[in-house]
Formats: structure tokens, sequence, C-alpha cells
């Protein structure tokens, strides 16, 4: 399978990347910028193809979007990259996967990193930057409106399987060297959405934790929420989903 993973630098996503190509798979992987390539050069070595871009940067986005779709259609997605805090936390964990889900090839699998911190997110888009210029919303806003991005895409394109996965507080740049959870673990559901034929795997709209379907916010699945998230995020993007 061709696997498309972004934030793949370091991390989840990087060791996501590895274990995909260790296991016979096609990768493309993303970078921030030309100085990170040096980070992936490892898996552009055995193989990876890698395409470059700030996902703070909508321009950027849809240059990523486009170097991409050059490359081909991907069979899944693994939408991973984040930030934790500041003024960019909407744009990369929100605005990026939306648009770079409404303008490549639409793959047969997409998945989207959540957090269990999504739970005690503001289920709202009013008074939300998405610029960047401020920071408008936190990273549990930012988890819970990306969570219910998956869901309307798995309400709209019942010939994608989209899904969202919480990999837990692991010991990633990001969630610091004390997390107490599985690197591993971290990224095996991710993994195993994007690739098997398993029978749960092969469902969508779920949202998941060390391959086990959760219930999500209750806002997740609420029809009305959705609609006025994507409504956003067409406003400020000028995107629509097709």
């Amino acid at each position: 399978m061709r696997i498309f993973v972004t934030g793949s630098a370091d991390g989840l996503g990087r060791a996501a990347a590895d274990t995909l190509l260790r296991s016979g798979h096609e990768v493309v992987v993303h970078v921030r910028s030309n100085a990170r390539l040096a980070a992936v050069d490892d898996l552009t070595g055995r193989g990876a193809e890698a395409v470059v871009g700030d996902l703070a940067d909508a321009d950027e986005v849809c240059g990523v979007a486009e170097q991409v779709n050059r490359l081909g259609s991907m069979d899944a997605v693994i939408h991973n990259a984040g930030v934790y805090r500041g003024s960019t936390v909407l744009p990369v964990n929100v605005v990026a996967p939306y648009l770079l889900t409404a303008l490549m090839h639409r793959p047969s699998r997409l998945i989207y990193l959540s957090s269990g911190m999504h739970y005690s997110g503001r289920a709202g888009v009013l008074g939300l930057d998405w610029t960047g210029r401020r920071a408008a919303g936190s990273y549990s806003d930012s988890k819970l409106l990306v969570t219910t991005l998956m869901a309307a895409v798995a309400g709209r394109w019942p010939a994608t399987l989209s899904n969202a996965v919480d990999p837990g507080w692991v010991p990633t740049r990001m969630g610091g060297p004390g997390a107490p959870d599985d690197l591993r673990l971290g990224h095996l559901t991710q993994e195993w959405l994007a690739t098997s034929d398993d029978a749960d795997a092969r469902t969508s709209g779920g949202y998941w934790h060390h391959q086990r379907r959760s219930r999500p916010h209750r806002s997740v699945h609420d029809q009305r929420f959705q609609q006025e998230l994507l409504d956003e995020l067409v406003r400020f993007t000028g995107v629509s989903l097709d």
C-alpha cells in the first residue's frame, strides 16, 4: 500500500513511517522545511518519497497537497502532524488536515490523530482565529475539532474509511521523556487502520485507542456541529469537501 504520513521528521509520525517501510509499504513522508529533510534521510534512503511544507501556512499546505498528488493517489493518509501550544495550534491541528483532505486525491483510508484531551475541548467555532495570528483555541479544542472533522468525513464519504486515534501519552518530543504510555502502542493503531484487512480496521467513523474503539466526546457525532465546523473551514479556506 502507498501511505502518506504528515509530520514524519520525529515522534509518532517518524515511528509510523519507519514501521510501514519495514513492512514493505510505499511511504511518503513530510517535513516542515528543506532544512528538516536531513531528519528523514534514512527513510528516503530506504525508498520513501518526501514532500515539504509548513502546515501552519495554508498556502504551503496547498503546496503539500500538490506535491503528493503529483506522486499519485495514496491508499491511506495518516494526519499525524500536530503542535501542543502557541498560536499555530488551530492552523496545524485542524486547518491543515482539512485542506489536505479536501485537496488531495481521495484515498481509501484516512486516519486523524486525536487525543484523550479532546474530551475537555470546546464544542464551538465562534471566536476562533484560524490564521495563527493569535492563540484562539487550545490543544484540547483542536483535538475535539479534528475528531469531529473525522466523523464529518466518514458521514460524507462512505467509500473512504475515516477514523481518529488517541495514541496515548507517549514519550515523544511533545509528550516528554516522562510520559507513561508505550511508544510502540502509540503508533500501532494508526498503522493497523491504514493497512489491515481485519474487519474492525475496515470500519469508519471510529475513535480508537490501542486498537479498541471508544466513545468520543458527545459532540463528535452531532451532525449540526459537524456542519458548523465544515462551514467555518470553508469560509476561512475557500475550499470545500467534494
